[in-house]
């Protein structure tokens, strides 16, 4: 791999880590202003560590493992400063299994996205979409059993790990869910008065952690390297912090920033899937479908600050 294509790779990862967890530090930047500055601080430094370490880091590790049981969790560790060509072999192989699945679950998060979750409508159709909201299930079920289909012909352990990314986004989508309605206690500080900085910091983490699966399972679109993922997403991570506790107000201007991070999703799910059906995507292709994608949405957004521009309608 050149130094052209990990800049590349680098920046896709940050870019896209940063504007698919807008939504959530707009929450924590809102829970964290009811704070000291003790606690930002802390929120800055030390929960940056868990942020990078914790989730951008172990969590593909994991997932990386349980994809290549037979790869001991050491020498999978070792294998990525290393470069052993049979471990390495072994993740390609299995590539497939991992990819699947974590396709499936990113493609499922954006038809939620597009079928049942509130938003400002960015192109022509997503009104009318949101408005049968009801086809939600409809649509997911027949895109797995097509992708199921498809992937028995090729290895049915292909089939299963579509259906493993389906139950992942269920499961994640419930701890989501709950997560969000923490985050509506500790902002009304609902039942959470009792609580101390401290306390509300580690709800914080933990809630930041399950928002942050999103981000790390769409990685693997841009690479299967866990240290480039770790550099890429732990860019975007602190520069997210940044964000949250310095100019989180200027970030909730841009109205359509969530439209570009789910459609980036949308995408990078796509490419998933195309790869573990070996259909060959250049390394460049995510991070340039990235770019693209949330540099139109800034475009847009853009225009809807600024009445007198030329707003062309897309």
């Amino acid at each position: 791999m050149d130094i052209f294509s990990i800049i590349l790779i680098i920046t896709g990862l940050a870019l896209f880590e940063i504007i698919s967890s807008i939504d959530n530090a707009v929450i924590n930047a809102e829970v964290l202003s009811k704070m000291g500055p003790k606690p930002r601080r802390w929120f800055l430094v030390y929960g940056l560590i868990i942020a990078v370490f914790g989730v951008r880091f172990l969590l593909p590790m994991f997932l990386l493992w349980i994809s290549n049981p037979s790869i001991g969790p050491v020498d999978l560790f070792s294998s990525m400063f290393s470069g052993d060509e049979k471990v390495a072999a072994a993740v390609e192989q299995s590539s497939p299994f991992l990819l699947i699945a974590g396709g499936v679950f990113l493609v499922f998060l954006f038809f939620h996205w597009l079928f049942l979750e509130p938003k400002r409508f960015g192109l022509v159709g997503e009104k009318f979409i949101y408005s049968q909201g009801i086809w939600f299930y409809t649509a997911i079920s027949i895109i797995l059993l097509l992708i199921s289909w498809y992937a028995m012909q090729i290895n049915p352990m292909m089939a299963f790990a579509a259906v493993v990314g389906s139950t992942a986004f269920f499961i994640i989508h419930g701890f989501k869910q709950n997560a969000e309605l923490k985050e509506k206690e500790l902002l009304e500080g609902s039942g959470s008065s009792h609580l101390s900085d401290l306390s509300k910091l580690m709800y914080l983490e933990v809630i930041d952690a399950t928002f942050s699966i999103d981000g790390v399972i769409g990685a693997f679109a841009f690479t299967l390297f866990v240290p480039l993922i770790l550099i890429g997403n732990g860019i975007g991570a602190l520069v997210v912090r940044e964000i949250t506790v310095r100019n989180i107000d200027s970030i909730k201007k841009y109205a359509f920033l969530k439209n570009g991070a789910m459609y980036s999703i949308f995408f990078l799910g796509s490419i998933m899937i195309m790869d573990s059906f070996a259909i060959d995507i250049p390394s460049f292709v995510s991070p340039v479908i990235t770019f693209s994608c949330i540099g139109f949405f800034l475009w847009k957004s853009h225009l809807e600050m600024n009445p007198k521009a030329d707003k062309t309608k897309i």
